[in-house]
């Protein structure tokens, strides 16, 4: 395309052009969401913009600054369920993810882990709506094994456990949720506003019936589950 372009010089200001064009994009709404706040729970934080995953466009923007403060103000054992923060900052806990093989993680089936230690702290981000929905045999009553294992047997007699979802994308954890079937301590939700990515808190009955990809990319709602042992 590049040799064209050159062959022909008329024709080069559009290939800059298009070429330019997503850097441009990203850069303007990296920019203009990254000097706003959201609020939750009555704490202000700073909307998260990285390109990894281009959190700027999807739910990463709001979960990982609310996920990265409780962990920084946690002088414990932690464990977190997924591989994310890891993409962003430096980690020291213990991180548990069956698919993604990086230095520090256990690859191992969340059901099946069982630490030498109890963690104070048990965290995940987007995670638990693939397990059981996203694998080679469809299983989605697998996500209800996983917490209670992760509950009876890693999370610490007076430990927090702290998992963000999205709405929409499993429909069978999102009935498990309506139903009560899942005992995940106090439920919050936050709810995508606009194109621009920005967010809101708001009440449960006001997510039911979200759909995920609708209307805008992604996650347009998210529950941020609390779970308080102590």
């Amino acid at each position: 395309m590049l040799r064209k372009a050159l062959k022909r010089p008329h024709h080069l200001p559009h290939y800059i052009y298009w070429k330019a064009k997503p850097i441009i994009f990203q850069s303007y709404f990296r920019l203009k969401l990254g000097t706003k706040t959201f609020k939750f729970q009555g704490h202000a934080y700073n909307y998260f913009c990285n390109k990894y995953n281009t959190t700027w466009k999807n739910e990463r923007a709001v979960e990982v600054p609310i996920v990265r403060e409780i962990v920084k103000h946690c002088n414990g054992k932690i464990l977190e369920v997924g591989n994310v923060l890891s993409h962003y900052y430096p980690v020291t806990h213990d991180v548990v993810d069956k698919y993604e093989k990086a230095k520090g993680v256990i690859n191992q089936d969340v059901v099946d882990f069982r630490p030498s230690e109890r963690y104070d702290l048990i965290v995940s981000i987007s995670t638990m709506e693939h397990m059981g929905w996203d694998e080679n045999h469809r299983e989605p009553e697998k996500v209800l094994y996983a917490l209670e294992n992760l509950k009876s047997n890693c999370l610490a007699h007076r430990g927090i456990m702290v998992i963000t979802a999205p709405l929409g994308y499993n429909p069978e954890l999102d009935k498990l949720l309506k139903q009560g079937m899942i005992d995940l301590g106090k439920q919050y939700y936050m709810k995508r506003l606009s194109k621009d990515n920005l967010w809101k808190e708001t009440e449960q009955n006001n997510v039911q019936n979200i759909r995920y990809d609708t209307p805008f990319p992604a996650a347009n709602a998210i529950v941020i589950a609390i779970k308080d042992m102590s």
